[in-house]
Formats: structure tokens, C-alpha cells, sequence
């Protein structure tokens, strides 16, 4: 069985809803994974939009995550069972999507990473890069769930 990411918030290539963007209440959407293979002993999460003008911009970094979580509830952010690291609007935790007005519309990619590891040694607050590199070698599965955003 191959590892799943799933939402009741939206849909996989849907419309994220306003709630859960900068217009709204940002808040993070409910995710939830499940089907992760035999050795995992802890997930990372990635939310990041490959449409942004200045090239991939990161929304949310989750990591250190144990192998007994399987999701997070809607606005759960700040997460209290992981650790979170900065975003590219210069803060830690969930940013929301954000793309400039008439840019047309933008896809947000939530990728999740089934690891053998569950500690990275990085503290709250690590980029995203850094956590690339502590999880590059250690990923047994991945999944993703893309949603999209337009600001007019």
C-alpha cells in the first residue's frame, strides 16, 4: 500500500478555500495521511507553491513528526506534536496562500514524507532546505495533495 495525503478541506487539484489563505482566517486545512510503509518511524511535511514569481515558495515546514500522528485537524497550526520551521514570509509555522492579485492561479503542493528517521537534530525554526538535506537518504515514501489559489 502505497502512502496517501488526503483533505475534508479541499480536494486534490481543487480550489483551497478562503478560510485556509491570507484573504481569509489562515488557517492550516486538516490533512491527513495514511498507508505508510513498514520501517516508518517519522514524517515531514512540505507546503509549498512552484508558481510563485520569484521561483518555489515555501508555506509550511513540519518535521519531527512521530510515527503515531496520521493527521493534523483544521487550524491546527501551531502544531504541538512536531516541530515547525520558517516559511518564506519570514515567520515559523503555516503561511497561507498568498499570490499576488491578477497573477493567476497558483498550485500549493502538500508533500508528505514517510521517513526512518523521526528526529533531524534541527531545531524550530529550520528552513526548508535544511530540512531537505536531513531527510534526503531517509525517505521511504512521499505523497502529495495540490491545491490551488487565485487572488484578483
Amino acid at each position: 500500500m502505497a502512502l496517501t495525503l488526503t483533505s475534508t478541506s479541499f480536494q486534490d487539484g481543487g480550489a483551497i478555500p478562503k478560510q485556509y489563505t491570507c484573504d481569509g482566517e489562515g488557517r492550516s486545512p486538516e490533512l491527513r495521511w495514511s498507508g505508510a510503509p513498514e520501517g516508518t518511524q517519522g514524517y515531514a511535511l512540505i507546503v509549498h507553491d512552484p508558481d510563485a514569481p520569484r521561483g518555489d515558495f515555501t508555506h509550511w515546514v513540519v518535521f519531527d513528526i512521530s510515527s503515531g500522528v496520521r493527521e493534523f485537524p483544521d487550524g491546527a497550526a501551531p502544531i504541538q506534536t512536531a516541530l515547525e520551521g520558517s516559511n518564506d514570509f519570514g515567520k515559523v509555522g503555516y503561511g497561507g496562500p498568498c499570490p499576488p492579485p491578477g497573477h493567476g492561479p497558483h498550485r500549493y503542493v502538500f508533500e508528505v514524507y514517510a521517513l526512518d528517521i523521526h528526529n533531524t537534530g534541527l531545531g524550530e525554526g529550520a528552513s526548508r532546505q535544511e530540512v531537505e538535506r536531513k531527510i534526503e537518504g531517509h525517505i521511504l515514501d512521499r505523497a502529495q495533495l495540490t491545491g490551488t489559489y487565485e487572488r484578483w
